[in-house]
């Protein structure tokens, strides 16, 4: 397929919620999330994105942005128009099918992430979150010796898990207490998984990584 490299700078829009849609987005490098923003300046961040994944595949159909998507660091991303992928998964079945699939697992990490903010508690929200991230970044080759990136600010993680900056702050500081995960910089460690699985009640099932 044609597409074009783009690459964005830390807190850099890659697509503005309003906007007419012309294409769709891969991530090749760096991370993203969307968002919604209420008419107070708060936000409510929905998803986070990493490196292989699309941020806006509804697009190929839709034909306005309903929301935000913001890099969280420095990114680079693929960019395909809208009509050369819809071609491709005409032509292709084997593709069609995997675009399905990719819509209905963003649904389930949608469904889980409803929950997380609106049933777990703060630790179990937070906890959560890591483990899924976990997941995904070593399903990417991303994790190395229980250690991976990790560019969120506190007040980034607070407005993924609906909880205040000095909420976060102090439950960070209640995981790394407990001896489950280590923060150095823009890096974090899971010290014991079998414990932060527990901490978040985390069941992979969702993330649907045997498709």
């Amino acid at each position: 397929m044609p597409f074009t490299r783009k690459r964005f700078g830390k807190d850099a829009y890659m697509v503005r919620e309003g906007e007419r849609t012309t294409d769709c987005s891969v991530i090749l490098r760096g991370f993203a999330f969307r968002q919604k923003m209420l008419r107070d300046g708060s936000r409510q961040i929905i998803s986070i994105h990493i490196p292989t994944e699309f941020v806006d595949l509804q697009n190929g159909l839709l034909l306005v942005a309903d929301h935000n998507v913001q890099c969280i660091n420095g990114a680079e991303a693929a960019t395909i128009p809208r009509e050369a992928l819809l071609s491709l998964a005409i032509e292709r079945p084997e593709v069609l099918r995997a675009i399905w699939i990719d819509t209905l697992i963003d649904a389930s990490v949608f469904r889980e992430w409803v929950v997380n903010v609106g049933r777990r508690d703060s630790r179990a929200r937070i906890a959560h979150l890591l483990c899924e991230l976990a997941l995904r970044l070593r399903s990417i080759g991303l994790v190395h010796d229980d250690r991976f990136d990790f560019p969120l600010t506190q007040e980034q993680l607070a407005d993924a898990t609906g909880l205040t900056a000095v909420h976060t702050n102090r439950t960070l500081q209640s995981l790394r207490k407990d001896g489950l995960i280590q923060l150095t910089g823009r890096s974090l460690t899971v010290l014991d998984w079998d414990r932060l699985c527990e901490v978040a009640e985390f069941d992979e099932l969702y993330l649907h990584h045997s498709v």
